[in-house]
């Protein structure tokens, strides 16, 4: 592209020009006032890092190891739906570019490419997974998903019903013409409806999922499948223990991006909660906000292993399918490396809760 792209905010506003006003609001909007939705960004600003000195980065290594599978860097994609509203390709060109730099995939149950589709592309992947009320199409999605080669079952457990996200209410959001639910359309009629007034997704949340998850349903899960389980939208510390108690071997600190619970705690600020409750019981990864090198410092000296990045990946993919995902994911690693060198970190073993306070600790 002839457009000089230094960093992750560059390609949202090219992305807008590139997406329909629908599909945009969708990617782009949180629930009710966006309290969170902006406060996820806010509060990474509300920790300050505390660099060492005098420290030989001359040779640095951002490679970690989630679930036993080895990363270039400790950036994953995150789970996000209906992809081929940014491109043609969709979930495809992400699996490509995560296969490229040598990180994991998280494919959407509501995907816009089958698990099978995405699988052939051969990348690190893991598959989210919605429970719906119907368990027969739940059990069939997950022995689709391990027999396809997901390396993890991702269950993400806060979003019971859909939080309401307004923009998509006024623009009465659905897909359009010729794009499926490409995971269910070979096992059901499933499909995002229309509804006057009201965002079809919503309305699908509503009729289709299962609000009456709980924890026992967890066993349920690993019963049906030998993936390691990890569970994404934990925000408390007795939620995680609980969940690590009942076989969780990841938790993903996460609050939807901001768009599920308005007013919600931003997931870093929910973080050390998290860290102090497992322990080294399970993996901690976190979500939400992340657009600077300086972000995922400050989670990983907080306690995450890793960060999951969602609307950015989102962005290169409108702007250039495959090779703006790609971008992406090499400007924020190249900002987090010189982050690292700047803080006398050469590992990620080196970054600990020393390199970060809280700014209102700080007079």
């Amino acid at each position: 592209m002839s457009v000089n792209l230094i960093n992750l905010f560059d390609y949202e506003p090219l992305a807008q020009a590139r997406l329909s006003p629908m599909a945009f609001d969708y990617y782009a909007s949180g629930a009710w006032d966006e309290v969170t939705l902006k406060d996820n960004r806010a509060a990474f600003n509300r920790y300050k890092l505390r660099p060492r000195m005098l420290v030989d980065v001359s040779h640095r290594d951002l490679s970690t190891t989630i679930l036993g599978q080895k990363l270039a860097m400790p950036i994953l994609i995150a789970p996000m739906a209906f992809q081929c509203l940014a491109h043609p390709e969709g979930e495809v060109a992400t699996a490509c570019a995560a296969r490229e730099l040598g990180t994991i995939m998280v494919l959407s149950t509501l995907a816009t490419k089958s698990l099978e589709t995405v699988a052939a592309v051969d990348s690190l992947r893991w598959f989210q997974l919605y429970v719906h009320r119907d368990r027969f199409l739940t059990k069939s999605l997950v022995e689709r998903a391990y027999k396809a080669g997901f390396q993890a079952l991702c269950l993400t457990v806060d979003a019971p019903v859909l939080g309401r996200r307004e923009k998509d209410r006024r623009n009465q959001f659905v897909l359009p013409p010729g794009m499926e639910l490409a995971n269910l359309a070979s096992m059901t009629d499933l499909e995002i409806p229309y509804h006057q007034g009201e965002s079809g997704l919503f309305s699908y949340f509503l009729e289709q999922l299962n609000p009456a998850l709980t924890w026992k349903d967890l066993e349920w899960l690993q019963s049906i499948s030998p993936l390691p389980l990890v569970i994404k939208g934990i925000l408390r510390g007795d939620d995680a223990l609980r969940a690590v108690e009942c076989g969780a071997k990841a938790i993903i600190v996460s609050n939807h991006g901001g768009r599920q619970l308005d007013g919600a705690i931003a997931s870093i600020d929910a973080l050390s909660d998290v860290v102090a409750a497992v322990g080294d019981k399970a993996e901690i990864l976190l979500d939400g906000g992340i657009r600077r090198g300086t972000d995922i410092l400050k989670a990983l000296a907080l306690g995450a292993k890793a960060v999951l990045l969602g609307r950015p990946v989102l962005w290169g993919l409108a702007v250039d399918g495959q090779l703006g995902v790609q971008k992406v994911l090499e400007l924020l690693t190249d900002e987090l490396d010189l982050v690292m060198a700047l803080s006398g970190c050469a590992t990620l073993k080196d970054v600990d809760p020393s390199m970060v306070r809280s700014g209102e600790l700080l007079i």
